[in-house]
């Protein structure tokens, strides 16, 4: 009796954890949530902690902030705080105000289009002892997707000859380009006019770009310098950095063919930037138009003699510096570029199996002409005795992969239009002659 009377309990028992809410094993499936709940709050703050911690080594206490009307902010940073100064081999740098010599003679920028400012500069501009600085959030570094300390580089991408004369450019990665080169001599800057555009972007990691670029060491190894400056316009690179689809100016530097060295603009320590008025990723308007007024920028690059360091120019206003410092050809005692590029760039990842239809430039071929194609002109270098020296038309080689997506030509013009050495360059990338 007594043995079924303990059965009956232990039945009992057993319908009553079937029939009801087992409030123990209720509690411990909820306290087990609440700690994974913990567990992924407190990644995500630990995450945002670091982001915070980042961007306050970027963003330096502004002696004022102008709202530009495209969403930006410009910080205006006290020229000796700036963030460039962070850098272990800067540590003592003393910042140079200017150079101690500009490059002399030149051909002059010619005629053709109006100039294309940055658009911030409708609503103020920063005070004589700062810096304008775009501002950096949080929302610009969670687009990016990848850890802190590839913010603001670029994916490491291998580079290598694609012949014996070739120019550097990415192989691979569905990078195309459509540029113009030189090479053989000894440089010390170079210079050009580019008119700018927005063009179209089919892909959401897609960009177009046009840019010059100044390089020198191991095109196969990884030494290679480089010191590049253009307007860029991405969908993922720019929302990536930006958290818009506007063209803008840009910057990049590496000593060591993009592996660890070197950033966009100001998103670390390197550039020194001199001006109160020129903000390195701030947008750029207007823009040109098919058929319409064409707006352009000259960009300027050389190496101070004396000193050593290599200077930027925008539209005849100075920006600020690459310290000699940074780099090992390029800032050697005597160090100079053994190439100059500048041209066009887009990536292509082949949508749906066909050709992206992103353009490069305007979108338009080189063959349209002003007012329709995108163009270089007034192509000039530095030589040893900083001065500025046109670029012989047949010292100046082209290059483009596949001429139905994106193609370029180049011209000579010393008359009415005063062009020099030029080219137009571009396409719709996907048509009939691209599939």
């Amino acid at each position: 009796m007594h043995m079924m009377h303990t059965a009956m309990k232990k039945r009992r028992r057993w319908q009553c954890l079937v029939s009801r809410p087992n409030k123990l094993l209720l509690f411990l499936l909820l306290a087990a949530a609440s700690s994974c709940c913990s567990c992924s709050a407190s990644s995500v703050d630990g995450k945002m902690g670091r982001i915070h911690s980042h961007l306050k080594r970027i963003n330096k206490p502004a002696v004022r902030t102008i709202q530009s009307p495209d969403g930006d902010s410009i910080d205006c940073v006290a020229r000796e705080q700036q963030h460039a100064l962070d850098h272990p081999l800067l540590k003592k740098h003393k910042i140079q105000l200017k150079p101690t010599s500009f490059p002399i003679n030149g051909s002059g920028s010619g005629s053709g289009g109006r100039r294309a400012w940055q658009t911030w500069h409708h609503v103020g501009h920063c005070p004589k002892g700062t810096v304008a600085v775009r501002r950096t959030n949080a929302d610009d570094v969670l687009r990016v997707g990848k850890p802190l300390s590839g913010f603001g580089r670029k994916h490491h991408e291998h580079r290598s000859r694609r012949a014996a004369n070739a120019p550097d450019v990415v192989t691979g990665n569905g990078h195309e380009h459509a540029i113009a080169y030189t090479q053989g001599e000894v440089y010390y800057g170079a210079k050009a006019t580019i008119n700018v555009w927005d063009p179209s972007i089919q892909e959401p990691n897609g960009f177009s770009l046009s840019q010059l670029w100044i390089l020198s060491g191991s095109f196969n190894g990884s030494d290679l310098n480089s010191i590049e400056a253009g307007w860029q316009y991405v969908m993922q690179v720019s929302p990536a950095l930006y958290g818009d689809s506007r063209p803008r100016l840009f910057t990049y530097w590496t000593s060591d063919a993009y592996e660890a060295t070197g950033c966009y603009n100001a998103l670390c320590p390197g550039f020194i930037q001199t001006s109160p008025h020129i903000a390195i990723g701030a947008s750029i308007s207007p823009v040109s138009s098919v058929s319409g007024n064409q707006y352009d920028m000259t960009l300027l690059v050389w190496k101070d003699p004396r000193l050593g360091n290599w200077w930027l120019s925008y539209g005849g206003q100075l920006v600020g510096y690459w310290p000699a410092a940074l780099f090992t050809h390029l800032g050697s005692a005597g160090g100079h570029a053994s190439m100059v590029e500048w041209g066009g760039e887009v990536v292509n990842t082949s949508p749906g199996g066909a050709h992206t239809a992103t353009h490069m430039g305007s979108g338009r071929f080189a063959s349209q002409g002003f007012g329709k194609a995108s163009y270089f002109r007034n192509l000039e270098t530095v030589d040893a005795g900083n001065s500025l020296v046109p670029v012989p038309l047949d010292a100046l080689q082209t290059l483009a992969e596949d001429a139905g997506c994106y193609d370029i030509n180049k011209a000579f013009d010393d008359g009415r239009q005063g062009w020099g050495t030029h080219f137009y360059y571009g396409g719709p990338g996907h048509n009939p002659a691209c599939p």
